[in-house]
């Protein structure tokens, strides 16, 4: 009867993976919203890495991240490699593309606490009297994303985390 029940729980197991296996993996998460500043205002601040740390929601998970910056600020080839507590992670950040005043584009690869190998992209555009923010990412989460996005609403997560972006920059950038 054991042996029975052993089997019939490894067949659930099987069937339970093998699902997870036809799951997507890729995923695109993106927010988008106004800011009331012209594109010239908020560029400086998402074109240089060393500034994320004045409205990144991600860098302030830990006050105490270490970072490290190499190559020039705003320019492509520029990068961050932090390590922080387990809430922060650790990886990399770095500048694939720049646009003056429309386009960021970034490579950010996770090391901890899971391997990630995502591309993050920052577009600005005029409208009205501001700026559209659009904030995106993208990447193939592999079998462990698929297992993981069983689970947890990860999309959430992350624009819960980009809304939060939104209001740090427009704290600083937009006139009151």
């Amino acid at each position: 009867m054991l042996i029975k029940v052993v089997i019939g729980i490894l067949i659930v197991v099987v069937l339970f993976l093998a699902f997870i296996a036809t799951r997507k993996g890729e995923f695109r998460y993106e927010v988008s919203e106004v800011i009331a500043a012209p594109p010239e205002k908020i560029f400086p601040y998402i074109s240089d890495l060393k500034r994320g740390g004045e409205w990144s929601p991600f860098e302030k998970v830990d006050p105490n991240m270490k970072k490290e910056f190499i190559g020039e600020p705003n320019q492509v080839g520029s990068k961050m490699i932090f390590a922080g507590n387990k809430d922060a992670g650790a990886g990399s950040i770095e500048i694939l593309k720049i646009v003056p005043n429309e386009l960021v584009q970034l490579r950010l690869v996770m090391t901890e606490p899971l391997a990630a190998d995502n591309i993050v992209e920052y577009r600005l555009t005029p409208e009205g009297q501001g700026t559209r923010f659009s904030w995106s990412m993208s990447g193939d989460g592999g079998y462990v994303g698929k297992l993981v996005t069983f689970f947890i609403d990860c999309e959430k997560m992350i624009t819960d985390q980009f809304r939060k972006g939104f209001e740090n920059l427009k704290s600083i950038v937009e006139v009151k």
